[in-house]
């Protein structure tokens, strides 16, 4: 007989319900209609819908999913795909709210959506991934859930390239001859008009949000901090996508890494640990324990509490709580993951001084750079391509008058720097460091407006809040 499994019951977080208190905390500071308040705060569509999956010729498996749009102030709306058995609708629906707020913090004309599968990828094979990842697609192609004018996913945690190239693919398929086919999902690998750099975003964006941050003297003074990121302690909690390149790149601009936290644990030196060969011992022995020169701390929370300059959460929502925040000593926290502070958390850190930097922007060099993936796909060439060559002619010719007014020779290494034209990689880089430097100061500018704004965090709300109603007042819906 054909065994059914049964859904185990979602789980009830409340994360939907911390965002809405974040969101009417801020919305006390804007003189918008109450009903577009309520328009802003609530979810504009929610599909929850199952389909079955042959394990093997006498098991069959059923699939719990979610496909959730927040807002449609600007269309098409934006989100990614997270396979998870902690998905449930709670989860959906404030990841997606999220996502709306972070997309107006940073100008990206996008509303904000999140999708999610209720599954555990490990325990599958790549064919099943691939069957369970073009069937929810397909429901989705159905619904009218997808396409580069109405919605477009993009990975999160379970997901990536592979998954992204599937879900292209089969609208595709399902849409013959649509020349913009391949912009109905970002995160794609290069083969598939993925854009370079989209790998690392959301942990390069993390970084410049940290660097902005900490380039503040009057900011870094109140904390006791000297300015820069040299020298800086960091503990990392997370090693997937986001929460290697933000510790890479710290790394890489002299921050000290002291400890990493992983599911299986956690390990510290406060020397400092190399994040490359961490990682690669992980890859290795399937841990992050037992590195060479680590102690290891076996409950993976308590790494949350050692003494730093920077925490930087990168794994999961929930992982700061009211119940562990007195005892964290971190003086900046970096939200690289969506919702790791609860407000009950918040509180008690901001009254101890704690220099919050939040996820709704933080995290967002992710959907900064499928926008620009998004744009891509849609213009049919990539960056660079039509402009590298004449501008390292151009610059060129500048060396060669340069050289010959002057009287001087450059070296080969001179040259070539000066010559040198623009790659795709570089303009995306580009376009991502402005955006997170005109954000951060956009959001601490408004926070200085209002003075009994205590945190980054409220402020980026008020900018958010104020960017979508605009857009509501310019479709004519509210005055």
């Amino acid at each position: 007989m054909t065994k059914i499994e049964s859904i185990t019951e979602e789980q009830d977080t409340h994360f939907f319900q911390d965002v809405c208190r974040y969101f009417d905390n801020a919305a006390r500071f804007t003189s918008h209609h109450e009903g577009l308040l309520h328009q802003i705060r609530g979810c504009n569509s929610i599909y929850k819908f199952s389909f079955p999956l042959r394990i093997s010729d006498d098991d069959i498996e059923v699939i719990d999913a979610w496909r959730i749009e927040h807002s449609h102030h600007k269309t098409p709306v934006k989100g990614g795909i997270r396979y998870s058995m902690m998905v449930n609708e709670d989860e959906v629906k404030a990841l997606a709210a999220l996502m709306t707020y972070k997309c107006a913090v940073v100008d990206v004309p996008f509303g904000g959506a999140k999708g999610g599968i209720k599954i555990d990828p490990k325990k599958y094979t790549e064919r099943q991934l691939e069957n369970i990842t073009r069937r929810y697609t397909s429901e989705l192609i159905k619904k009218n859930l997808i396409g580069p004018g109405i919605d477009v996913p993009a990975p999160d945690y379970g997901t990536g390239e592979r998954e992204m190239s599937w879900i292209a693919d089969t609208y595709a398929t399902f849409n013959p001859g649509q020349i913009d086919a391949f912009a109905c999902v970002t995160g794609k690998p290069l083969s598939q008009h993925g854009i370079r750099g989209r790998r690392e975003a959301t942990g390069r964006g993390v970084y410049f949000g940290l660097r902005e941050a900490v380039n503040i003297p009057e900011d870094m003074k109140k904390i006791g901090l000297p300015t820069g990121m040299e020298g800086k302690r960091v503990v990392l909690q997370g090693l997937g996508n986001v929460g290697y390149y933000a510790g890479k790149y710290c790394q890489e601009a002299g921050s000290i890494l002291i400890a990493i936290s992983e599911f299986e644990g956690a390990i510290m030196n406060p020397d400092g640990l190399d994040l490359d060969e961490v990682f690669h011992h992980r890859k290795t022995t399937g841990s992050i324990l037992n590195f060479k020169g680590a102690t290891n701390i076996i409950n993976n929370s308590e790494a949350l509490e050692i003494e730093c300059d920077i925490l930087i959460p990168a794994a999961l929502e929930n992982q700061i709580t009211g119940e562990n925040a007195p005892r964290i000593k971190a003086k900046i926290i970096g939200e690289g993951a969506n919702g790791p502070v609860t407000p009950e958390a918040e509180k008690i850190l901001l009254e101890k001084g704690t220099l919050i930097i939040p996820d709704l922007y933080l995290n967002a060099g992710g959907v900064t750079v499928s926008y620009f993936e998004w744009l891509k796909n849609l213009s049919h060439v990539s960056f660079g391509r039509m402009g590298k060559r004449y501008e390292e002619l151009a610059n060129l010719n500048f060396v060669n008058v340069l050289e010959e007014t002057v009287k001087i020779k450059l070296s080969k290494v001179q040259r070539d720097i000066l010559i040198r034209g623009a790659s795709e990689r570089e303009l995306v880089d580009s376009g991502l460091e402005e955006t997170m430097m005109s954000a951060y100061h956009e959001i601490r500018e408004t926070k200085m407006q209002y003075p009994e704004v205590d945190s980054l965090r409220t402020a980026a709300f008020i900018s958010a809040i104020n960017k979508i109603a605009i857009s509501y007042s310019n479709l004519g819906i509210f005055p």
